[in-house]
């Protein structure tokens, strides 16, 4: 069984079909969604109803991101966010208002069910964004930083790569864990890239929302897969450009 790790999707759903036979997925595999599922293309509504299926026959962990925030608050409340619907969840917006509104209810009900992070029993640990706190995830005071916070990529792309954690200045929050694998931050909006390591911190957005590509990562041996360029596969399209 393998465990593979997938960086945002932002309502890419060809190219998230494109990742699973590409890397040949199994229902052994145990594949973990980053999060940030909608906002970006136009299939929204088609990419979480992917998302719910794939659950009933393979081994998934869904994490919480936060686009699936605000659209999960849109859907509750129809209060239109400007910050939200400049940054995606205009193309989120319209899929939903073309869907079946019993869809809407299925849909609450996944965003509902995500996780703010996942610790595996290697110590690997899977969460959208980051923490703040310097003693892990357990301490953390404000539960929005698990997938708003930015802070944990730029301290770990900050450090010097002969900086070792027997130093005394070597972060402490960096510590606590084998490695940890986020989203949330694009490695590139302009360019096709591959995912990053910095320190022990796993970077697997690599723009799907934007010029990227989508990425899944085997946790294990390190080897990724990528989609074809997700602008592509959505001709007229701008997604997140």
């Amino acid at each position: 069984m393998r465990t593979l790790v997938v960086g945002d999707v932002h309502s890419g759903l060809r190219a998230l079909e494109q990742l699973m036979d590409r890397a040949n997925v199994s229902p052994e595999d145990h594949i973990i969604f980053l999060g940030d599922y909608v906002d970006g293309w136009s299939t929204a509504v088609e990419t979480i109803d992917f998302l719910i299926q794939i659950k009933d026959t393979h081994h998934c962990t869904f994490i919480r991101g936060n686009h699936d925030e605000l659209c999960r608050e849109w859907l509750l409340t129809q209060r239109e966010n400007p910050q939200w619907l400049a940054h995606g969840g205009t193309a989120t917006r319209d899929s939903y208002l073309g869907a079946n509104r019993e869809n809407w209810e299925l849909h609450l009900n996944f965003y509902a069910d995500l996780e703010n992070y996942y610790l595996a029993k290697d110590n690997r640990l899977y969460l959208h964004a980051g923490y703040t706190n310097l003693k892990g995830i357990d301490f953390e005071y404000f539960e929005q930083s698990f997938y708003w916070d930015r802070t944990l990529w730029e301290l770990a792309t900050a450090l010097s790569p002969d900086l070792k954690p027997a130093d005394p200045n070597f972060p402490k929050r960096l510590t606590h864990y084998k490695e940890v694998f986020i989203g949330h931050t694009p490695i590139s909006k302009l360019k096709e890239v591959p995912p990053q390591k910095a320190v022990n911190i796993w970077n697997v957005d690599t723009g799907a929302a934007f010029k990227g590509k989508l990425t899944m990562l085997d946790v294990d041996t390190k080897e990724f897969w990528q989609s074809d360029p997700v602008h592509t596969l959505y001709p007229g399209e701008r997604g997140r450009n």
